[in-house]
């Protein structure tokens, strides 16, 4: 299995819609970040499914270390 890598030391914002889903890129190869743009292969790495429960802004991780999954928990600070 590989590691990720990291796309960006930040989160990105993004407008989600209720009850629709998202599949986050969590191998940090992906041309389309945050999302999955299927680089992941050959990797051992699957992207994330996030369903919005609600609509708004959320923050996706971007440096793909998060434990919160899909969304940013400061973990790029310690990077």
């Amino acid at each position: 299995m590989s590691t990720a890598v990291i796309a960006q030391k930040a989160p990105y914002p993004v407008e989600v819609e209720a009850g629709k889903s998202y599949w986050w890129c969590s191998c940090g190869r992906s041309k389309f970040q945050p999302f999955c743009d299927g680089s992941h292969q050959g990797t051992g790495m699957a992207p994330t499914e996030y369903k919005a429960a609600e609509s708004g802004t959320v923050y996706f991780c971007g440096c793909k270390h998060s434990g919160k999954g899909a969304l940013c928990d400061g973990s790029h600070q310690k990077l």
